[in-house]
């Protein structure tokens, strides 16, 4: 008995197939990549400097269920630079870092960060590029009152205290809505120079 042979258009149809649902799959639940628009996160990450951000870091989580997580791993700590859905626009992903977690106490004093009651001041990534402080009746930027982070959700803040839109102004991030972790920097265009920055390429993010 002889087996048919499948024709070679068949042959690859079926591989274009499979390689799709891989890459799929790898986007949906392993790795994605992200671009960087804008310089809320300098100085760790440049306008143009594109991203791997780790989706099962934070767990498997099913598509299309409101971030139900089906494979549990670990939740974001202090520290970690995520990629989320904007709340206030779900449509839009953002990346900042974290710097509150559920159960914490976070308080802004003249843009000194503390955490717990604790002064946070080893945060050799967060720049500060002004030297005024805008008083607590006009902005939140630069002094917030003390509050309590509920559970599952997160305070994130931009490297680029002076100029990021984060949760100083809108608020907290659940857990359901964040993405993954960044962990690596895998190409990096300089629009304004018009050319590659190369020895961006490859760095991993902390």
């Amino acid at each position: 008995m002889t087996t048919k042979k499948k024709s070679a258009w068949r042959e690859n149809i079926e591989a274009i197939v499979i390689a799709i649902v891989i890459a799929m799959f790898i986007r949906t639940f392993i790795i994605q990549a992200f671009k960087i628009p804008s310089g809320s996160m300098l100085e760790t990450l440049q306008i143009g400097d594109q991203i791997l951000v780790n989706k099962f870091i934070y767990g498997v989580k099913i598509p299309f269920t409101n971030g139900k997580t089906l494979i549990p791993v670990k939740d974001p700590v202090r520290g970690d630079i995520v990629v989320f859905k904007y709340p206030e626009d779900p449509s839009k992903d953002f990346i900042k870092r974290v710097v509150a977690v559920g159960g914490d106490t976070l308080e802004i004093i003249d843009k000194q960060l503390f955490v717990n009651d604790k002064p946070i001041t080893h945060q050799p990534y967060a720049i500060y590029r002004e030297d005024r402080i805008i008083p607590a009746k006009f902005s939140t930027r630069d002094n917030l009152r003390k509050i309590t982070i509920p559970d599952k959700k997160l305070f994130v803040m931009g490297d680029n205290r002076d100029n990021s839109h984060d949760s100083r102004f809108w608020g907290f991030v659940d857990l359901t809505e964040v993405k993954g972790e960044a962990f690596m920097i895998y190409w990096s265009w300089n629009k304004d120079a018009f050319g590659v920055r190369w020895k961006r390429l490859g760095n991993l993010l902390f």
